[in-house]
């Protein structure tokens, strides 16, 4: 039936640019959540009044944070290229593109995870402090536990931001959807590569939305 809506779409190819996609998507979703979280708790206990307050060593993190996190995206790939050979070893194809995305995705992440910690009540981790519980113990078992839908909520949305990185990676020659969608679709002028490719990604980010809201709601605690 696909093929008789569209005929000029070659499906094994678009089926290898899919998981070339959920590939990176998935790769750089799961680093991005341990990295930015990692940012996120950094910019969030040593901002003033926290467990772990120092003004100098928060003022390099937020640097960090913002200038990355605002370059666009397709200026970041081009700007790692060098670094990006010497990691992965090519330039070229679906593993290239991590040291990107990664790179891309985290600094806007741990924004998100600061802004989930912020919402934890204060009086919570007064009052563990309090008990004499240790930092770790309180990252781990208060700051993390009571902040855990917002942080849900929050790579879920990165997550779906990672799906449009990975088709603008593609310009490039990262593979996936999106170097299909112009090398194939737009470049040869294949309208019906160009329209599957997209419904194809509209279907990735509807999935990793349903999958968000479910868990999130699953640990939300209100």
């Amino acid at each position: 039936m696909l093929e008789t809506i569209f005929p000029n779409v070659n499906w094994e190819t678009m089926w290898e640019a899919t998981l070339e996609t959920i590939y990176m998507t998935a790769i750089a979703g799961v680093l991005t959540f341990l990295f930015g979280i990692l940012l996120g708790l950094l910019l969030f206990l040593t901002s003033k009044g926290h467990l772990w307050e120092n003004k100098g060593v928060h003022s390099i993190i937020a640097a960090y944070v913002n200038i990355t996190r605002s370059i666009p995206f397709i200026i970041l790939i081009i700007l790692l290229i060098p670094l990006t050979g010497i990691i992965v070893g090519t330039i070229l194809g679906p593993s290239a593109a991590l040291p990107a995305l990664i790179v891309g995705a985290a600094p806007f992440y741990a924004r998100l995870v600061e802004i989930g910690l912020r919402e934890v009540d204060s009086g919570v981790i007064e009052a563990a402090q309090s008990m004499g519980a240790r930092h770790r113990d309180i990252i781990l078992k208060v700051l993390l536990p009571e902040s855990m839908p917002a942080l849900l909520s929050g790579i879920t949305v990165t997550s779906i931001a990672l799906v449009s990185y990975t088709a603008m990676a593609g310009v490039i020659g990262a593979g996936g959807l999106g170097d299909l969608a112009y090398r194939d679709g737009f470049q040869r002028n294949n309208l019906d590569i160009t329209v599957t490719a997209t419904v194809i990604i509209l279907l990735i980010v509807f999935v990793l939305q349903w999958m968000g809201d479910r868990l999130t709601y699953k640990f939300d605690k209100r």
